[in-house]
């Protein structure tokens, strides 16, 4: 398939996903071939995001496992209508007729943008990009059911399968909080349903900033200061229906939960 091929293969297939997330409908297939490689998917998900015209608020980070041309995670963007503070009675939207899940993270937001031109960082220096860290909630939810059992090129394909982001609590002195021990708990609809810790996520939340910073470098995407980093599923990625009711627990005493609608 010719480079025109495939950039036109591209466009069709980010236009159907946007197209159906913003009528709320399933999409029973994928709607063209699966992109082979992972450049290829991040050519859909970049059609997407400028066919979609909405302002990205943040970036979400999932596992690939196994690891797919030696890359072990992956990203998508959080627009930022659908980035909300934990609240009382919160809900959720997912697409029914899709695939919906909930899923415990660390949220770490960059206190400023990267600097220009530097593509490779240590944990070190992405640690000193972050000001702040909050527990939360992802909502993973795609129009495709499917989503998740082709591999990582069809979840890149729509926005790494995010639909949305609880920001909870923040953590005090999050530097030497060593959150990376903290036990952290998924209920759902008072079941317990994940449990683990973030020393499972492999170098876990701010290593999966510096992924993000090298991407966005490679991608030639400019992060900006005030932009969330949702680092990973701690518990792992727990599948939800409307009617649903998410609580996570994280440490001593802290929590956020939502409760789950359909789209």
């Amino acid at each position: 398939m010719g480079s025109v091929e495939i950039a036109d293969d591209a466009r069709r297939i980010a236009e159907a996903f946007v197209e159906a997330r913003r009528e709320s409908r399933a999409l029973p297939d994928f709607p063209g071939d699966i992109p082979e490689a992972l450049d290829d998917a991040y050519a859909v998900q970049d059609h997407a995001i400028a066919f979609d015209g909405r302002k990205i608020g943040g970036w979400k980070v999932g596992r690939i496992n196994p690891p797919r041309d030696g890359v072990d995670r992956l990203a998508g963007p959080i627009f930022t209508d659908t980035i909300v503070d934990a609240r009382e009675g919160l809900e959720m939207p997912i697409f029914g007729e899709g695939f919906g899940a909930a899923e415990a993270e660390f949220l770490l937001r960059l206190r400023a943008a990267p600097p220009a031109g530097k593509t490779r960082f240590t944990e070190e220096e992405a640690a000193d990009l972050i000001d702040v860290v909050h527990v939360g909630i992802e909502i993973a939810s795609s129009p495709f059911p499917g989503i998740n059992q082709h591999g990582p090129t069809v979840t890149i394909s729509d926005y790494g399968n995010n639909n949305g982001l609880v920001i909870g609590a923040a953590i005090p002195d999050w530097r030497s909080a060593d959150i990376k021990a903290w036990p952290v708990t998924l209920d759902i609809n008072g079941e317990r349903i994940g449990a683990a810790t973030a020393e499972t996520m492999l170098d876990g939340p701010v290593g999966a900033v510096r992924f993000l910073l090298e991407l966005m470098a490679a991608r030639g995407i400019a992060l900006e200061a005030g932009q969330w980093v949702s680092s990973g599923a701690v518990t792992g990625v727990h599948p939800v229906e409307p009617g649903d009711e998410v609580v996570c627990r994280f440490g001593e005493g802290f929590e956020v939960s939502c409760g789950i609608t359909a789209a």
